[in-house]
């Protein structure tokens, strides 16, 4: 019986991890979740997986929680950054679900890494805004990480069984988002509601825009590099409009070994859980012959200029990537409550990563500050 901490309960990936939970109920067990501020749904979730602890952001959720859950139901209640910590460090937890959205997991990541918790990381933000530090953690607790993201999933198992130094190339594929038939001009005018209709993926709002703008796949990049530890040189993106092949190795006698599946976030989430078992999975069988054919293209970077920037980011390195995320988080929630355009959201997140006077090497304390002034500046740049 494998006991789960999950970070994100009430999330698309969280959901989706409760419904894998929920099929094998004699292999895995939650013992601790935390949510933000769907309490409604976290209360059911509570009712049905009975956790010991449960998080929530603030006192007044809690009290909320407590009220809809009644005097049948008496889990520990904690709250805030604290409570997240708590839940990834709690005792009775031997794996450790991370898949809350934004560098707010970056403290509670690290919580579970020094607990000696495996983790299964779906939050790409920790790594993006502070993989030396988390990597290098992981390290010296020696704790395993096991990507969770459908494309690092793929590349995980990819590699399995392989040597490092025979990998000439990773390769993320990317279906293109919800736009990627639209031309730059085209772009000018697309609402939220057309933002948030991906063609292959359910997601949640923020990670569906972040694939529109392709940061999405950026975030991927830099994540990739620090997982994987090779430089951005080896890390390659190809358009792939199927999200069938999640993603490819290849190695240097040139060849590739891909994980293909069908686009159902519980294939890459069973197999965190799992890991190093495979097990049997309700879910659709991917028929190639329905298929007939897959579609690949180059990726296009002045199409998407975020994808770029990323890359121009990772290899700067430093707090850089802390901002390029915090800058993003703001626009992309500036977007989403209809306050500036799609094509906004680039132009923020470029001034405010000129700005920026990297810190090499940073401490965690440098993270923390980098990205506490990229959300002050994304709100202050006029368009």
């Amino acid at each position: 019986m494998k006991k789960i901490a999950l970070l994100g309960s009430t999330g698309s990936v969280g959901t989706s991890t409760l419904e894998v939970v929920a099929m094998h109920p004699e292999l895995f067990q939650v013992v601790a979740m935390a949510a933000g501020s769907n309490v409604k749904l976290l209360a059911e979730q509570v009712k049905s997986f009975r956790p010991e602890l449960v998080s929530v952001s603030s006192e007044e959720l809690g009290k909320e929680l407590k009220a809809l859950l009644g005097s049948d139901v008496r889990p520990d209640i904690v709250c805030g950054e604290a409570g997240l910590v708590e839940v990834a460090a709690h005792s009775s937890a031997d794996f450790v679900m991370t898949a809350i959205v934004g560098s707010i997991g970056v403290t509670p990541t690290l919580a579970a890494i020094k607990a000696g918790k495996t983790i299964g990381l779906a939050n790409k933000e920790t790594l993006v805004s502070a993989g030396q530090i988390v990597m290098k953690a992981a390290r010296e607790h020696n704790v395993t990480i096991i990507p969770v993201d459908s494309e690092h999933s793929a590349i995980f198992q990819s590699l399995n069984g392989e040597r490092h130094e025979d990998v000439s190339k990773i390769i993320l594929t990317a279906s293109g988002g919800s736009f990627r038939n639209k031309t730059r001009a085209e772009l000018q005018e697309v609402t939220v509601a057309d933002a948030l209709k991906h063609p292959n993926w359910s997601m949640g709002a923020k990670i569906t825009i972040d694939s529109a703008t392709m940061m999405n796949k950026g975030f991927e990049v830099i994540e990739a590099h620090w997982l994987f530890d090779l430089p951005y040189e080896q890390i390659e993106c190809v358009l792939h409009s199927e999200s069938i092949i999640h993603s490819m190795v290849e190695y240097r006698d040139r060849a590739v070994i891909a994980q293909l599946g069908t686009p159902d976030m519980k294939v890459p989430i069973q197999y965190a859980l799992s890991y190093p078992k495979r097990v049997a999975l309700r879910t659709e069988t991917l028929d190639l012959t329905k298929l007939g054919c897959l579609h690949f293209a180059k990726m296009d970077y002045e199409r998407y200029p975020l994808l770029q920037l990323a890359f121009d980011c990772g290899r700067v390195g430093g707090t850089l990537p802390a901002v390029l995320n915090a800058a993003n988080e703001i626009a992309v929630a500036q977007f989403l409550r209809g306050e500036i355009k799609f094509l906004a959201i680039e132009y923020i997140v470029e001034k405010v990563c000129d700005a920026h006077i990297p810190v090499e090497n940073p401490r965690l304390e440098d993270i923390f500050a980098a990205d506490a002034w990229a959300r002050q500046q994304a709100m202050k740049v006029l368009l």
